[in-house]
């Protein structure tokens, strides 16, 4: 009885020994090695609320939840009657306008000059035989062969018949210069018009399709085909997760030990046995009060600095709001470093 109590004794020893020494291992691979600062954050990306340029009813949606797209990828449509029926009125525009145009700048037909120049001459034998009718009634009215009331017939006649030149002599002077310049100008003003509308036209066209500005996953699809679309209503929901980063605090103390470009890694729970490299790429010039969701093992109410730690996700592993721990080498050099120049994108590299 009594050595069979001794074994169970030993026994749970055993056990409890084994479960310490687990433990004091996984504190060993949480505990930062000296000479590396250890700080804590959560994982950070950017997201986008993506609505269509103008109103209208939803045709097609082309993605689902949770689906990859690369920049320029077609993601939905709206129904775009509408809008092709306004590019067609404005290409109608822009057509009779260049014909106005046109016909402007080409002046008068060389028909229409020989017309005007006609029309001079007929006006000129009618003031030919006006004064030839003046002259004789003007003879004739001196021994009284011809009335008072004929002659002043014929004076006005022959001023007629003058007025009539001069008009038609006018009429040719234009029909040689051709249109004005001014009214040249005016109908080019008008195409221009025309043409702003027609390319505002198209536009609008075009922004019936929804593209994705860049490479992102769907993170939400709001609407559904039939809904009506606006500016101010989102489609998609769109989560960039390329770059990625840690929003990450570090303490006054230990603020003049780091400096942006400076070479890190990032441990996860998630994946407790894999590091991802990253480098600084930022460091706030503000202070502020430790955010209640960081875990460290400090006051929470002292001042601390956001940093943002740029990582490297190669197999998209790390999510939106992961909690994260971010270690940075001392040893490095304290000088301010752009990524890609001295330190280098870790990414890149083998």
């Amino acid at each position: 009885m009594r050595k069979a109590r001794l074994l169970r004794i030993l026994a749970l020893v055993g056990v409890l020994g084994i479960a310490a020494a687990l433990g004091y291992r996984y504190l060993q691979q949480r505990e930062a090695p000296r000479g590396v600062l250890h700080l804590f954050g959560n994982v950070d990306i950017r997201q986008i609320q993506l609505a269509f340029h103008d109103a209208g009813r939803l045709q097609r949606l082309l993605v689902e939840e949770g689906q990859r797209v690369q920049a320029g990828e077609l993601l939905a449509e709206l129904d775009p009657v509408r809008y092709e029926a306004a590019v067609a009125q404005a290409e109608a525009q822009v057509a009779a306008q260049n014909e106005v145009l046109a016909r402007l700048v080409a002046g008068s037909r060389p028909e229409e000059i020989a017309s005007a120049r006609a029309r001079v001459r007929a006006a000129e034998a009618a003031l030919r035989e006006a004064e030839l009718t003046h002259r004789r009634a003007r003879i004739l009215a001196g021994p009284k062969y011809v009335s008072q009331q004929q002659l002043d017939s014929a004076e006005a006649a022959l001023n007629t018949a003058r007025a009539n030149l001069d008009r038609e002599q006018q009429q040719l002077t234009l029909a040689v210069k051709g249109p004005r310049q001014e009214d040249i100008e005016a109908a080019r003003a008008q195409l221009q018009m025309y043409k702003a509308a027609h390319q505002r036209a198209q536009e609008e066209l075009a922004d019936t399709r929804l593209y994705a500005p860049e490479a992102a996953v769907i993170q939400d699809r709001i609407l559904e085909p039939g809904d009506m679309a606006s500016p101010q209503t989102p489609i998609f929901t769109l989560a960039l997760d390329h770059p990625i980063w840690v929003r990450a605090y570090v303490a006054e103390p230990d603020l003049g030990k780091i400096a942006p470009g400076m070479r890190a890694e990032v441990r996860t729970d998630s994946f407790p046995n894999k590091t991802y490299r990253a480098w600084i790429g930022f460091i706030s010039p503000t202070a502020e009060f430790t955010p209640k969701q960081v875990e460290t093992t400090e006051l929470r109410s002292k001042l601390v600095y956001r940093l943002r730690v740029m990582v490297c996700n190669p197999d998209n592993e790390l999510r939106l709001g992961m909690p994260a721990d971010v270690l940075i080498p001392l040893s490095q050099p304290l000088s301010l470093q752009d990524v890609g120049e001295g330190v280098g994108d870790p990414c890149r590299q083998p």
